[in-house]
């Protein structure tokens, strides 16, 4: 859950402070508060990463998550993991220029470095197991339904 506000532009704020998981209601200590903004190129002053950087971090931060613990659960050792990702927007399908160019990504490109304590041929195998069991590499690569209402 996420309730956000928009402040002016281009920049609006997100906070999150409860969850529902293992049947229950959690309540943090205190609230995550995530700002998000447009460089000046897109008309915003950058006071926090725009939209689609946001959504790189959650693809990024979970993959990485489902790699460690599902190695973890093979009894394999990560000693060290990064990533970089990068993605390519045309930005006439988000201004509504042209409305044969998709408005978001139209590829998104992880690559990984790993230290792990198994033989280099047994790495590929290990970063298959976070695209394979991340839930936010699922939400961006099937089809997921999206609603949004006005609220009265």
């Amino acid at each position: 859950r996420a309730k956000n506000q928009w402040m002016n532009g281009g920049h609006n704020r997100t906070t999150i402070t409860n969850y529902y998981g293992t049947q229950q209601e959690h309540e943090r200590k205190a609230p995550f508060v995530l700002d998000a903004d447009e460089p000046p190129l897109l008309l915003g002053r950058d006071l926090g990463p725009n939209p689609v950087e946001y959504a790189l971090t959650a693809l990024a931060a979970c993959v990485t998550s489902s790699i460690v613990y599902h190695a973890a659960a093979k009894g394999i050792h990560i000693r060290s993991m990064e990533s970089r990702l990068e993605g390519d927007i045309d930005l006439q399908g988000f201004f509504g220029i042209r409305d044969d160019v998709p408005r978001g990504y139209k590829e998104i490109r992880m690559f990984v470095k790993m230290d792990a304590d198994v033989p280099p041929e047994q790495l590929e195998e290990i970063v298959r197991l976070g695209p394979t069991y991340s839930p936010v590499f699922d939400t961006f690569t099937r089809a997921v339904p999206v609603s949004v209402t006005l609220e009265k």
